[in-house]
């Protein structure tokens, strides 16, 4: 049974009815006494609840009924119902251990995938925890650390893991977490540092989720400045500014039906952060230059190397926005958090660079792969694969030695390019050039910050996130 409290008759009937012809048996009460009567008696699969009971619209009433259901039945997933004027209500009920919100008014459809994810999720929690049993910690750590590569088999006999490598007791956590919610249409974030696989893994997601069949579109927001988000995400039509020459299908409706990869969120524009929550919230867009609304039906992975919690503390990201991507949180561990699994990945690149230079007999040998795992490898996977394809294409060996790697490894010293000259390749990484590109434009434009963003295309905000992706001092 699915409890509704709202205090609003019209609403209760509206939403009784609503879940009884989605086969989901409900009751509706109009006060929080009662509603904790009915929680008392026997809990619910799930509660609907609004945030005001009284004449005072402050929320307080239901952020207090909240914390006393969630008190009660902790286990039992809670939805708020809210109005856009009390987004900021809605995400302190989330704190306080609400599921999700929704807004009024709300859409039927949008309003019972909610549902059936909120559903799943929690109860696909319930099941991993009874099979897990009443272990003590040290027993289910124990369990955890036994035969990693047995349980990586398991795993691959059960999900589509396939480009991913390893059998570390914390990615195959990340994998057992992944197959648990793929089913699901809940919304994902994937944190991690550059380089940790991430697209990977939203792409695992997508391949074990019921839309496998349909559209997984990559969006790059690091990418996209506030001037071009609403015509690459929502698309537009020609005419509808100075350039629009021809229609252009945007990236939301490329994605509809299937899954929509949010790439480096974190770089997002305030503005544009605004514009990606109501079509989150509401899954409706407007095309540029066509003033009718169109529906979408999607599932949401976001991935980001920024801790988005400090930047919500800053003012820099929308605690609203931060809340509807990330109802289900995946962090990825650095390399050097699973150093065991650097050989596999080694013997991973090496088996594909023998096809690909038509290199048979390429192997590393023991005493390299001792080497590469006590590198430090900040740049992650990344840094191990073009470690050892650089390794393959310089040594003449076929059977790479730490010699080889280490003749590679130390970063040489590229002179200054000349005026519309770029560094001989393999000399910097990407994120070099940009460091090195931001701090001569500093040089050049005498540390002024607007000159310096305007030159390179940036808004001020995203320059000084740059600044301090690449520790560069600068003066606010």
């Amino acid at each position: 049974m699915l409890l509704i409290i709202d205090d609003d008759l019209a609403i209760r009937t509206s939403l009784r009815l609503l879940l009884k012809q989605a086969g989901y048996p409900a009751q509706a009460v109009a006060t929080p006494a009662e509603a904790l009567a009915v929680v008392r008696a026997a809990p619910p699969r799930l509660v609907l609840m609004d945030m005001n009971y009284s004449l005072d619209t402050s929320g307080t009433d239901g952020l207090a009924l909240l914390a006393q259901v969630r008190a009660l039945a902790p286990a039992v997933p809670v939805i708020l119902i809210t109005g856009w004027g009390s987004i900021e209500l809605a995400v302190a009920g989330m704190k306080a251990g609400a599921a999700e919100f929704v807004t009024k008014p709300w859409h039927n459809e949008t309003l019972l995938q909610t549902i059936r994810t909120v559903l799943a999720v929690r109860e696909s929690e319930a099941e991993t925890g009874a099979a897990n049993g009443p272990e003590s910690p040290a027993a289910s750590a124990a369990a955890l650390a036994d035969a990693p590569a047995r349980q990586r088999r398991a795993l691959d006999g059960q999900f589509k893991f396939g480009n991913i490598v390893g059998h570390d007791a914390q990615l195959l956590n990340v994998l057992r977490q992944v197959g648990q919610v793929a089913a699901t249409d809940a919304s994902v974030l994937i944190e991690g540092e550059s380089g940790t696989g991430k697209e990977l893994i939203a792409e695992a997601i997508h391949a074990n989720s019921p839309r496998r069949q349909q559209a997984f579109v990559k969006v790059n927001l690091g990418g996209i400045s506030a001037s071009l988000f609403e015509s690459e995400m929502f698309g537009h039509r020609r005419g509808a500014f100075t350039d629009a020459k021809t229609d252009r299908v945007g990236r939301f409706e490329l994605a509809n039906g299937g899954t929509i990869f949010l790439d480096e969120i974190g770089e997002l524009e305030m503005a544009s952060q605004v514009k990606l929550l109501r079509v989150l919230q509401d899954r409706t867009y407007e095309v540029l230059g066509d003033s009718k609304p169109r529906r979408l039906d999607i599932r949401v992975i976001a991935a980001t190397n920024r801790n988005l919690a400090d930047m919500v503390a800053q003012g820099r990201f929308r605690e609203d926005l931060f809340y509807r991507i990330n109802l289900i949180a995946v962090r990825l561990p650095a390399l050097r958090e699973r150093p065991h699994d650097i050989a596999l990945l080694t013997q991973h690149f090496v088996d594909k660079l023998r096809a690909t230079y038509q290199r048979p007999a390429l192997k590393v040998n023991t005493r390299a792969l001792h080497w590469l795992r006590d590198q430090p490898l900040p740049g992650n996977i990344r840094e191990l694969k073009n470690m050892v394809e650089r390794a393959v294409l310089v040594s003449g060996n076929e059977e790479l030695g730490p010699e080889d790697f280490q003749a590679n490894s130390s970063k040489p010293t590229a002179r200054p390019a000349a005026a519309g000259e770029l560094p001989a390749p393999g000399t910097l990484t990407l994120d070099e050039l940009e460091a090195q590109v931001i701090r001569q434009a500093l040089v050049h434009f005498e540390g002024n910050i607007s000159r310096v963003a305007k030159s390179l295309g940036l808004s001020r905000g995203a320059l000084y996130r740059r600044f301090e992706k690449h520790g560069i001092p600068f003066d606010a």
